[in-house]
């Protein structure tokens, strides 16, 4: 077959099932539910922003990363070498033990664990310390004798967890937990901006700039190799993946805003999920889901260590690639027993450095030829995203929030959580004209994509 050929609809139809199943895990159907019960009967808003964040930029990060050889160093690299490496350093640490591990591993504790537990013992530390214990070792065993048996079990997985969750909606449907009740704050002021910063936590669009490479490697295998015929391809397989996403937020979201009369407002999507999966299918129904989640949250926390620990151990070898998993998998063992509430406060700070960062890299290499691709462009945009993003990461950790809202209440939509966009577009006007009236170079993109390659 050759780069160009179009592959078969039903090609297309499987590569989009394979690029949904990468994405439906168990950590990231937590955040939709909590954002319908907040809004609730005005959910329609906030789950507009967040479909942006949750699913639409990941079909667009995966054709940006399908232009630069699925490489998101190279990506990065454009703005500086050494750019590249502290974003991307952030960027896998993130991914594995400073949030998506420990979030996995809580996630998979409430749903899973905590229901079948007296209130004592729920309210106590120790049956979570107990639990992320054998959970991070079954993980780090998995991850130390590498076999088809992890992918095996995601691949059996990815449809049973699709049809529950689809009884689940069904029944929610059918026989609701009750009303959607009116928003409440937060959601009463800037709802979609806040739906699209919930957005951040699914984490999605910036596993798929590291897994990209992955699904890239998956499409070469099939005999497309020209840039562009991935990149149609992604758009195909992807437009499957966003319906399928887009289809499981909505249901997610409706279940939490018609929930609240029955189980009240959870702390967290993981309790929220578990009580409703209990009203709408009884015990039966709770012991199904959290046997489902237990096997995809492996998956997921198998896949996180050993890609973190794979970058690490390159990066600095002296530890070794065993050395590092073993950090890896043992720091977010730590942080899982701060409880899934903690967990996902805490890396609020993160998410809000590094997705702004993220989607202005994303945006910058879909329209790289709209301005040459010079460099400068992309210093300009990244240093305007930057500056507000860490901005928005202070307030996200609770420094100065006051303070800092009135200082900057002149960048627009800053308050809404969203002030970078406007410096970012700014940045990088000012470096295009920088570009073009110093005559810079345009960059060779071949050489670049053969570098990636090789």
């Amino acid at each position: 077959m050759s780069g160009g050929e179009r592959l078969s609809k039903g090609k297309v139809f499987a590569l989009g099932l394979l690029l949904f199943a990468m994405f439906l895990g168990a950590g990231n159907t937590i955040f939709a539910p909590m954002v319908g019960q907040g809004a609730g009967e005005d959910m329609w808003l906030p789950m507009s922003g967040f479909l942006i964040t949750g699913v639409g930029l990941v079909l667009l990060a995966i054709i940006a990363l399908s232009m630069c050889g699925g490489d998101v160093e190279v990506l990065a690299s454009r703005v500086s070498s050494k750019f590249s490496a502290v974003f991307c350093l952030l960027l896998f640490l993130a991914l594995g033990p400073l949030y998506v591990i420990p979030r996995t591993t809580s996630v998979v504790y409430e749903i899973t664990v905590k229901p079948s537990l007296s209130a004592d013992l729920a309210a106590g530390p120790w049956a979570l310390l107990v639990f992320s214990l054998v959970f991070t070792v079954l993980s780090v065993w998995l991850s130390l004798n590498p076999s088809k048996l992890v992918d095996r079990i995601g691949k059996a997985i990815t449809p049973v967890f699709t049809i529950l969750l689809a009884i689940i909606v069904i029944r929610s449907l059918i026989a609701p937990m009750g009303d959607p009740q009116p928003a409440v704050a937060p959601y009463t002021e800037h709802p979609f901006f806040l739906g699209f910063t919930d957005g951040y936590g699914t984490m999605d669009a910036l596993a798929a700039l590291v897994f990209a490479a992955v699904f890239i490697q998956s499409i070469r295998g099939l005999g497309v190799t020209s840039k562009r015929g991935i990149a149609m391809t992604f758009l195909k397989a992807g437009l499957i993946t966003v319906v399928g996403l887009a289809l499981l937020h909505i249901s997610l979201a409706w279940i939490g805003a018609s929930s609240v009369e029955a189980i009240g407002r959870p702390d967290n999507g993981g309790e929220l999920l578990a009580e409703a999966s209990r009203q709408l299918l009884g015990y039966p129904g709770v012991l199904m889901i959290g046997g489902v989640i237990l096997l995809t949250g492996l998956t997921t926390n198998v896949a996180c260590i050993t890609c973190v620990a794979d970058y690490l151990a390159k990066k600095f070898p002296k530890l070794g690639y065993r050395g590092w998993m073993l950090l890896v998998a043992g720091v977010g063992f730590v942080f899982a027993n701060f409880g899934l509430t903690l967990v996902l406060s805490t890396a609020l700070p993160v998410l809000y450095l590094l997705y702004p960062v993220g989607m202005t890299l994303i945006v910058l290499a879909l329209c790289d030829r709209l301005f040459g691709g010079y460099r400068a462009v992309y210093v300009g945009a990244i240093v305007g995203a930057t500056a507000i993003a860490i901005i928005d990461a202070l307030k996200a950790a609770g420094v100065a929030v006051d303070q800092l809202d009135s200082w900057f209440s002149f960048i627009p939509f800053f308050s809404a959580g969203a002030g970078w966009v406007v410096p970012a577009v700014l940045g990088g006007l000012i470096g295009f004209i920088v570009a073009t009236t110093g005559r810079h170079p345009h960059p060779d993109r071949a050489s670049e994509l053969t570098e990636a390659r090789s």
